[in-house]
């Protein structure tokens, strides 16, 4: 029997919940609500040029303006990591990547134009050492914008006169 009572009430109250849902709605004039995205804000792009050196000893790098006229970051192999065979490393040109993009997200710069330099010339290797592609890498990955890769390896036009004469050394 108190069960039939408690379930009489329990409909009563949701009828009435009801009656009051439906008058609140009639009361209640109809706006149709449209929203409106927030306009996006476009951040602005800031350019630097990044001079990468990578020999087989060392990779450099040195971050400038547009220009190439004024530092705004540098750093190497040899400034980060204590045996002097592991310059050159990949490992070492990652590391000093961070290094450079500590320094430049400081100064707000979001893209990057890639200088890449071997040591090049009448004496030494055409191509870059193993730090250069890591250095790219790891700026690309961090969110910087990589617009382009260019080599400026010297190179040699004939360069000096051998040593030996024109009849070479003879032994």
């Amino acid at each position: 029997m108190e069960t039939g009572k408690i379930e009489q009430k329990v409909e009563t109250k949701i009828e009435l919940g009801e009656k009051k849902v439906e008058q609140k709605a009639a009361q209640a004039p109809a706006v149709k609500k449209e929203f409106t995205r927030a306009p996006e804000v476009k951040r602005k792009e800031r350019w630097a040029i990044l001079h990468i050196y990578s020999s087989y000893n060392n990779t450099i790098l040195h971050v400038t303006d547009i220009t190439g006229a004024e530092t705004l970051a540098r750093s190497s192999g040899g400034q980060v990591v204590k045996q002097h065979r592991l310059e050159s490393s990949p490992t070492a040109a990652m590391m000093a990547a961070k290094k450079v993009i500590d320094e430049l997200r400081d100064k707000g710069i979001t893209g990057l134009f890639a200088r890449v330099r071997a040591p090049g010339g009448h004496n030494g290797p055409a191509s870059p050492g193993p730090g250069a592609q890591a250095a790219i890498r790891t700026l690309s990955r961090e969110g910087f914008r990589i617009g382009m890769i260019e080599d400026v390896t010297p190179v040699a036009h004939g360069g000096c006169r051998p040593a030996g004469g024109r009849r070479g050394r003879r032994v």
